[in-house]
């Protein structure tokens, strides 16, 4: 749960196989990358448990409960193309090797972290309360969230590049 918010953006880039703790441990974060040949498997079934970690109710907001029944049920191999498929990873990487995916790993996140950290720590501010919170609550953190960027210098930079217009 510490690791679902973090103030930043989070990639677990499973290369090889997450199992298990592990599968669950890739549920905690934004984004999910996988390399060709691994994995992910939620093999809980098969020690006699279920997911202990908040696994299960992640998966479930993230592949749908029919999509989390069937994968905790069977406890299935997920291999890139299914785990992508089913919404659990967003990407498949090229490279295998560690430093290759790495490298791409970082290269496809900087697409979502480029720009002033107070406004991506803001974004994620408003993801997490979107997710976490009931509609109310979620609501008046997004309205409070607002007001500490509105008139902040990122807010200030952009009006005068007026990337809105172009």
């Amino acid at each position: 749960t510490l690791l679902c918010r973090l103030p930043l953006i989070s990639v677990a880039l499973v290369q090889g196989k997450a199992i298990g703790g592990g599968a669950e441990l890739t549920t905690a974060c934004d984004f999910r990358l996988m390399t060709p040949g691994s994995e992910i498997r939620f093999v809980h079934k098969h020690m006699g448990l279920v997911p202990g970690w908040g696994g299960a109710a992640r998966l479930v907001r993230i592949v749908g409960s029919g999509a989390a029944l069937r994968l905790l049920s069977r406890a299935a191999r997920l291999d890139s193309e299914t785990a992508l498929r089913l919404g659990l990873s967003e990407e498949t990487l090229s490279s295998s090797d560690e430093t290759g995916a790495l490298e791409e790993a970082r290269a496809w996140l900087s697409q979502y972290t480029e720009g002033p950290a107070s406004v991506i720590r803001a974004v994620k501010e408003v993801v997490t309360a979107g997710r976490e919170l009931p509609m109310e609550a979620a609501l008046r953190t997004e309205k409070d969230i607002f007001g500490t960027v509105w008139g902040g210098p990122a807010n200030l930079q952009a009006l005068v590049r007026r990337p809105k217009h172009k």
